[in-house]
């Protein structure tokens, strides 16, 4: 079951028109959600992402979509998917209705729609049997700023490096900025370890604006021992590093272990996800 603007419709009903903006445009945006028994993870952060977002994008916003009411009908289509009690994976997208032209028209209502599939962790997990291997995306270039960063039906690049990384048998790929700064995983940010030093990609550069992103830095940020920087990072560095991982609300932690001659080891990433579990353990469930 799908529930659009509030109505639960069968996947086989479930249809979006050819006028939609979302659609035409990319003039949508969407978050992912890990729910567990009901409980979503990092809520209140993914609905103040979402509505910075909107309005970033110059949505307006209904008055009905506060942060009680979207969790109901995400609480709703869970109950309706028999999700209720489990794992689960969420995807909320909005859009901008319809629209023929560039231009939005100005009557156009902002619609919703939720779907959710099930999700085996309920926690996060470091798989460290598995050969994690990535390389640089060098065929496009992101643009340093806040458009890059907003979570939005726009994922061309990421399309395009995850055919990359299939045909070349590589698990994910970096992604530059047109400066040639390292700013994130296809499907995540990243984080580099060196000694006590913890380096992750600022919001400038035009990384996303990962909620895992802002629990990691909240865990790194209490360790007196630890010096954390929000700063740019060069495709030089990557091979200097102890450590490099990518954070992502599904996955949580996954450690990098081979980018090109260099391995890397997981005993950081290892120490950081029981914190994380911890951390959920007392705050969301």
């Amino acid at each position: 079951m799908v529930n659009f603007n509030g109505n639960m419709v069968s996947a086989l009903q479930a249809s979006l028109s050819f006028n939609n903006r979302g659609y035409k445009y990319g003039d949508a945006l969407f978050e992912t959600l890990k729910v567990v028994n009901g409980k979503i993870f990092f809520w209140e952060d993914h609905y103040f992402r979402l509505m910075a977002s909107m309005r970033i994008m110059r949505m307006d916003i209904p008055m009905n979509f506060t942060m009680e009411y979207l969790e109901a009908e995400i609480v709703k289509t869970l109950e309706a998917n028999e999700l209720i009690n489990t794992s689960a994976r969420v995807r909320l997208n909005v859009d901008r209705g319809e629209g023929g032209k560039y231009l939005p028209n100005k009557n156009a209502d902002v619609s919703f729609n939720i779907l959710a599939e099930p999700h085996n962790n309920p926690f996060y997990t470091i798989d460290t049997d598995t050969l994690y291997t990535v390389d640089l995306y060098k065929d496009y270039f992101m643009s340093p700023g806040l458009l890059s960063g907003l979570k939005s039906n726009n994922k061309a690049i990421q399309v395009i490096g995850s055919i990359y990384a299939k045909e070349n048998d590589f698990d994910n790929c970096l992604v530059l900025n047109t400066n040639k700064n390292v700013i994130e995983a296809l499907n995540g940010n990243l984080f580099l370890i060196k000694g006590d030093k913890i380096k992750t990609p600022p919001l400038s550069d035009g990384c996303l604006k990962g909620v895992m992103r802002k629990q990691i830095l909240e865990i790194l940020s209490k360790d007196v021992n630890l010096f954390v920087e929000e700063t740019s990072i060069s495709p030089f560095e990557l091979q200097k590093a102890d450590e490099l991982f990518i954070t992502n609300v599904i996955k949580g932690i996954v450690p990098i272990r081979k980018y090109r001659k260099k391995s890397y080891g997981t005993d950081f990433a290892q120490s950081l996800i029981g914190k994380l579990n911890a951390k959920v353990r007392l705050v969301q469930l």
